[in-house]
């Protein structure tokens, strides 16, 4: 035992070994079976991550290394090699905090121990996980000369633990702006590597979000803002590959190529592998010599083509929700925020159509918000088709107690209702409800849900802030553990409707109005609009209504509904597919029986008590 102190001892006080992190991962790191390329790890695959890992060796002056990326770069992998270096190489403490604990369960079990039982070298360092071994579990892992914490972002009690000399940022973007009442979080994280100030590394890695309030732009704006550059083949020119150089022939988006601007010379995806190869990072600023910056967009990565990528783009172009995605995760780029501006009412009243009573033919699947007062019932249908255009098919207030059955029972006769699809048989349910729950007669909401769950009638809380998903992995439980509660993303869905409801042409996003809906429908869904505070010196952004008690219910159950149809896609819902479908069956001879519009004008008072 004594002999096997002393070891530890030892290992813990040797200097560090004059190897890099690309070094180690070279000679050390095997990627799991479940990876994409199982196997030993090449840095030679990715060159572009060389540079960015050693900046994190002992070795290097950088104390802080910033990486703004899209998807399918590598840097996961990159910040996974440098835990395995800091395991194996330079123990010490080294904390890495994920927006959530959610995250972080669902991190440790899909990355983090596969890292360690597929690595020999760091297998026999770090003990096996067994449920009462407190030195590996799911948020902590120890070995000799230190311990690997991971915590959530929205935790302050994990992000005030102890000091530590590594600390690992991953999608800072998807931070809450605030943890607990107890400031920022990144600010919070930092602090704890305060005494190891000069020996410290600080590695933070997101995809950005919204332009103006990115941490990780914020964080590269302050480096030496470095961009991979790729030589031309055929003149030499060296240059980033950007979307501006990305081109194809005749609207052939299959085709895509690089063309270098300098003398015109053209690039295919099998070229790939050779820029890649002759490329190197080159500083744009000065920075501030401990911080090196590095932007990488998805166009480097050799698991995407610029064909796909391109294809892509040609699908989302129209929508900015979708785009902004694109954006996000394949430039690596921040976004201009599109929902910032209000919206007036009038323009898109006077956008509505007559289209019958029968459900209009791009309809595929109908999802309803509720919204619950304190003397009524609110319900809005959504009818869903390709590309999530929209069309607003019924909209309704239920008066009466929602303290009582009988409210209830009217909601729930409602919810029933099928609709008349020109080219459906049978006709179309509503095929999932999102309840609001955190307002008026919760018990009763709760209740109301708890039964119908195989009708999928959610029980939802809305929560704003940035980095709430629209729709949740799992839900939280309520009155011990009866009830699923499904918390949403309000204001990610706001931003998106917002941003659609600009668009004036049908297609992906767009939505469409019935002529039935009256002026008092229009105000209240254009009720919110943006707006930009700052807390400890960071912008929070956060939807309020336009004038104080202005009513918001058209808006609040169109996100609800909104948010029930991203909670059939996390059930494999096929949203394209079925409105494929449903066209197909038209384009077959069944010829649509076009009604005239007879429904009657919701007015302002939408319907009479007991109609």
């Amino acid at each position: 035992m004594l002999v096997e102190a002393d070891d530890a001892w030892r290992r813990g006080i040797r200097p560090e070994p004059p190897i890099t992190v690309s070094e180690w991962a070279d000679r050390n790191r095997v990627l799991p079976t479940t990876s994409a390329e199982p196997g030993r790890w090449r840095t030679s695959r990715t060159p572009y991550l060389r540079a960015v890992m050693d900046a994190l060796s002992a070795s290097s002056p950088y104390e802080r290394v910033v990486l703004m990326k899209g998807a399918q770069t590598g840097g996961t992998e990159a910040g996974l090699n440098w835990l395995g270096y800091i395991i194996h190489n330079a123990p010490g403490i080294v904390m890495m905090v994920q927006p959530s604990l959610d995250m972080v369960r669902r991190n440790t079990t899909v990355r983090i121990d596969p890292l360690i039982e597929a690595t020999p070298s760091l297998r026999d360092l770090v003990a096996p996980p067994r449920s009462r071994d407190a030195g590996n579990s799911l948020f902590r892992k120890s070995f000799p000369g230190g311990q690997l914490v991971m915590t959530g972002a929205n935790s302050p009690v994990g992000l005030r633990s102890t000091p530590v000399r590594y600390l690992f940022l991953d999608e800072v973007d998807g931070y809450p702006g605030d943890a607990d009442g107890e400031g920022d979080p990144v600010d919070l994280a930092i602090q704890r590597t305060a005494t190891f100030r000069g020996r410290r590394k600080i590695f933070m890695v997101s995809t950005p979000t919204l332009k103006g309030y990115s941490r990780i732009e914020a964080a590269f704006a302050e480096s030496d803002q470095r961009y991979f550059h790729v030589p031309c083949l055929a003149c030499g020119d060296m240059a980033p590959i950007t979307w501006a150089r990305i081109r194809w022939p005749d609207g052939k988006r299959d085709q895509a190529h690089l063309v270098c601007e300098a003398c015109g010379g053209i690039h295919h995806e099998h070229d790939k592998t050779r820029l890649l190869e002759a490329g190197e990072w080159r500083a744009t600023q000065p920075g501030d010599g401990r911080t090196a910056g590095f932007h990488l967009s998805a166009l480097y990565s050799p698991w995407e083509t610029w064909a796909e990528i391109a294809i892509e783009h040609g699908r989302v172009m129209k929508d900015p929700p979708r785009l902004q995605v694109w954006v996000n995760t394949r430039l690596g780029e921040s976004w201009e925020d599109q929902a910032g501006d209000t919206v007036p009412a009038d323009p898109l009243m006077a956008r509505r159509e007559d289209w019958g009573e029968d459900l209009p033919a791009g309809v595929a699947v109908l999802t309803a918000g509720v919204d619950v007062q304190g003397d009524r019932i609110e319900v809005q249908v959504v009818g869903w088709g390709r590309d999530e255009e929209a069309w607003v098919i019924d909209y309704r207030v239920l008066w009466g107690d929602p303290s009582g059955p009988r409210l209830w029972s009217d909601l729930d006769h409602y919810l029933r209702t099928t609709f008349v699809h020109p080219h459906a048989v049978p006709d179309l349910p509503v095929r999932a409800v999102c309840v609001d729950t955190g307002g008026h007669h919760t018990k009763m909401a709760y209740e109301f849900c708890r039964t119908r769950l195989a009708r999928r009638v959610w029980a939802i809380k809305g929560r704003g802030g940035p980095g709430v998903p629209v729709w949740p992995r799992r839900p939280t439980r309520t009155n011990k553990g009866k009830i699923p509660l499904f918390v949403v993303g309000v204001d990610a869905v706001k931003d998106a409707v917002y941003a659609r409801l600009k668009l004036t042409e049908p297609g992906p996003g767009a939505i469409h109005f019935p002529r039935r809906l009256d002026a008092e429908y229009f105000r209240q869904l254009t009720a919110e609009r943006v707006v930009t505070r700052f807390e400890r010196g960071r912008p929070i952004r956060s939807w309020q209504p336009k004038r104080d008690g202005e009513r918001n219910e058209a808006l609040d159950t169109f996100v609800y509904a909104h948010a029930a149809l991203h909670g059939l896609i996390s059930m494999a819902l096929r949203l394209n597919e079925e409105a494929e479908a449903a066209l197909a069956a038209g384009r077959k001879g069944e010829t649509p029986v076009t009604k005239p519009a007879s429904a009657p004008v919701i007015r302002s008072a939408w319907l009479q008590r007991n109609a």
